[in-house]
């Protein structure tokens, strides 16, 4: 069994960040006083607040500065819509105009201190915004909206306009929408629609457009918030918002740059409590597309893999394409809870069926083999050489007469069943009609969900236009791959939010110990050495080998016999990030000459380049194991994140890593660990025991509560290798290296 100088090694999952010792908290954190029940430890928001916006979607009343009806000017067009829209809300429009007495014969106020009356929202159609803020602040207005363009989407110059609008803003105490926003909020929804809706979040207004259209196919849409540059009101906003509302199904996003990563996890972890599923879309994947998002809305995109993990971590259902955003939300808003995570595959062509299923399986859907007595029971209406395995192939003629509905509500009928998909590759007619009328018939009387996909190109067909579309129940799509998609996610979702406990809930609010023993190690803008570095960890509770830190060959004898042979030696000094590659790691010494030698040429070698040092580690060797990495690095959206992952070597080779955003819990910790390609090494390969991966989460949460408390100080940590040992055996780590802020 290894030792410790620094004490016992723990994995008790009960004790999820660090071994508490009873002390009372400081009584300030980089001098402010403790975290209360609405803050973490590091005095950041640990709930969503929830912007009253009943009065920006439903004004009472509205005034439109610099409305216009002058023909041929753009302020026209937009004054008429929006006259228009206040009618249909109901809402009292007042245009203002210095030098109009009327417009579209409505009285005109020559300017916002002479509005007849307090007003809700006010729409701003002035090419500079800035002046009317104050104003609209004297009049105690609540919202406003800015169209004007040339801010943070231009550059230098016009970021610095829009901090200026911002700081206007935070002053006034109203809330803004824009600038470089657009008329989607004012848009004519359906009325005649039922059931849950979408509501849509969009920075870029046209990419809004073909989620808006899904009110010609029968889905509903009860908002449209178009953000544009985000300057105030931002897409984090509305999601908290649309979460609250019992309307909304869904909450459907496209998403340039994030403005708050803070915010926004905490907008999808209201959703998340809700049960709202959020769909996004999130540009920025590549560096093209980062670079062009950045032009286009003045904001930082991030590091597209922290944004990935953050967005899974809090339930987030990224898609990729419009086409995915639209079905996907659509399935999501109005699909019931699922009975069972089975999905069948039912065609009337084996070749249909077959290649669905390897796409539905090959995406993780499960699709479980129908019991013996189900295959007989369908095999009542279907010859016995089809297979009706699952998939469950009818061979055409089944679907022409009575034996279709009960193939169909057979299949529905098992309880492993919570899914039926029916691709329909071509209209068939008069098979294919039958069939899309038995299915929806079918879905009129069942619980569970039934997806039909359309695919002939044509989509002029009755049995799609009329049949499928005129049925709130059928969920029908024109590809195999967003069903999939579509479908991948509802599960998902349902499964996330079933076992849902918000990491906010239990993070930490006030500081541990640890944190006080860390702090005074602390070196700002500076690069620990390994050796301070481990201090660190110590601090935090993390094991680290045998080791002392010497300054001549005698004390490196000394020190070795006190360690116990083999040694490991190596150079420890502030600028040392990559010993290795300058010789200066010396392993499986035996010898106290061994060891004399290695510290004379240690210290010749870091002499001859010119490196510092504070002296020479003399450690436990320590050889059987899985090396992992873990660490910290500062996200300039999200702050601290957690990264774990294969490690010495193949940290750099692999890069096969997971990251997640502090806080989170044990759940979350082995979910990291799940998506590494190299998981299998910690079960143990080629005769292997099994590494101890209760001790690798141990590690991975500590860490995360090293990020929480010291996120502020600390800008890099890296934990490379930490020797998982065999089961039972706990977790080492050999190395480490840390930057302070």
């Amino acid at each position: 069994m290894l030792g410790s100088t620094h004490g016992t090694f723990t994995t008790d999952r009960r004790r999820t960040h660090v071994v508490a010792c009873g002390e009372p908290p400081p009584p300030t954190i980089h001098g402010r006083a403790p975290a209360t029940d609405g803050l973490d430890v590091s005095g950041r928001p640990l709930h969503a607040d929830v912007p009253d916006l009943d009065r920006f979607f439903r004004p009472e009343s509205v005034a439109v500065i610099g409305a216009s009806d002058a023909e041929g000017r753009p302020g026209a067009g937009i004054t008429r819509q929006l006259i228009a829209w206040a009618e249909r809300v109901g809402a009292r429009l007042h245009p203002v105009h210095p030098t109009r007495r009327e417009v579209f014969g409505i009285p005109c106020s020559p300017s916002v201190a002479d509005l007849p009356e307090q007003v809700d929202l006010a729409v701003l159609l002035v090419a500079d915004p800035l002046p009317a803020i104050e104003q609209l602040a004297e009049a105690k207005v609540r919202f406003a909206v800015a169209f004007a363009s040339g801010f943070a989407e231009t550059g230098e110059e016009g970021a610095a306009a829009q901090a200026r609008l911002a700081a206007a803003v935070r002053r006034s105490g109203l809330r803004l929408l824009g600038p470089n926003t657009n008329l989607n909020a004012f848009e004519e929804f359906r009325e005649d629609l039922e059931g849950p809706a979408i509501a849509l979040i969009t920075q870029s207004g046209h990419q809004g457009r073909p989620v808006f259209a899904l009110q010609e196919l029968g889905i509903r849409l009860s908002h449209w918030a178009p953000t544009g540059n985000e300057a105030d009101l931002e897409a984090s906003d509305f999601i908290s918002y649309f979460a609250e509302r019992p309307e909304v199904g869904a909450i459907a996003c496209y998403v340039e740059g994030l403005k708050d990563g803070r915010a926004f996890l905490l907008a999808a972890d209201r959703a998340a409590r809700r049960g709202v599923p959020v769909v996004a879309v999130k540009v920025g994947r590549t560096e093209t597309g980062a670079r062009m998002a950045a032009s286009h809305t003045g904001k930082l995109t991030g590091a597209d893999a922290v944004v990935d993990a953050a967005m899974r971590q809090f339930g987030v259902i990224r898609v990729d394409g419009l086409d995915e955003l639209q079905d996907t939300a659509a399935l999501l808003a109005r699909a019931r809870r699922p009975s069972a995570e089975g999905v069948a595959v039912y065609s009337i062509s084996g070749g249909t069926g077959a290649h669905f299923s390897d796409l539905a399986a090959e995406a993780g859907l499960m699709l479980p083999t129908l019991s013996a007595a189900k295959q007989a029971e369908l095999h009542q209406w279907i010859p016995e050489y089809l297979s009706v395995a699952n998939p469950v192939d009818n061979g055409g003629h089944p679907v022409g007469d009575w034996r279709g509905r009960k193939i169909i509500d057979a299949i529905l009928d098992d309880p492993q069943v919570g899914v039926l998909i029916c691709p329909i590759t071509g209209p068939f007619p008069p098979m294919s009609d039958k069939l899309a009328q038995d299915l929806v018939d079918a879905a009129e009387e069942t619980d569970k969900l039934v997806c039909v996909v359309w695919g002939s190109p044509v989509g002029t067909e009755d049995a799609y236009r009329r049949t499928l579309l005129g049925s709130s129940r059928v969920a029908t799509f024109r590809t195999f791959a967003n069903c999939i998609t579509a479908v991948r996610a509802h599960l998902d979702h349902h499964r996330f939010t079933a076992g849902y406990r918000s990491p906010f809930d239990e993070a930490p609010r006030t500081p541990s110990p640890s944190f006080r023993k860390a702090q005074a190690l602390m070196r700002p803008g500076q690069q620990l050495s390994e050796h301070a570095a481990k201090q660190l960890l110590r601090a935090y509770g993390i094991r680290v080998p045998r080791e002392q830190l010497v300054t001549s060959a005698a004390a490196a004898v000394r020190a070795a016999g006190l360690v116990g042979y083999p040694v490991v030696m190596k150079a420890s000094g502030p600028q040392l990030a990559h010993k290795t590659e300058l010789g200066l790691v010396k392993v499986g010494l035996t010898s106290a000459s061994q060891v004399r030698d290695a510290y004379r040429e240690l210290t010749d070698i870091a002499r001859y380049e010119d490196v510092p040092l504070d002296g020479v580690l003399v450690c436990q060797m320590v050889e059987r194991g899985v090396e992992m990495v873990v660490g910290v690095t500062h996200d300039a959206l999200f702050g601290p994140t957690v990264t774990v992952g294969l490690g010495g070597v193949l940290v750099e080779v692999l890069r096969d890593a997971a990251v997640r955003v502090p806080p989170f819990g044990e759940d979350q910790a082995k979910a990291m660990l799940s998506e590494l390609r190299g998981r299998a090494l910690l079960s143990g390969v080629r005769g292997a025991a099994p590494a101890d991966v209760d001790a690798l989460v141990e590690v991975v949460l500590r860490v995360q509560r090293m990020a929480l408390e010291l996120g502020d100080e600390i800008a890099e940590l890296d934990i490379n290798p930490l020797m998982v040992l065999p089961r039972g055996q706990g977790a080492v780590a050999l190395d480490a290296f840390a930057v302070c802020r």
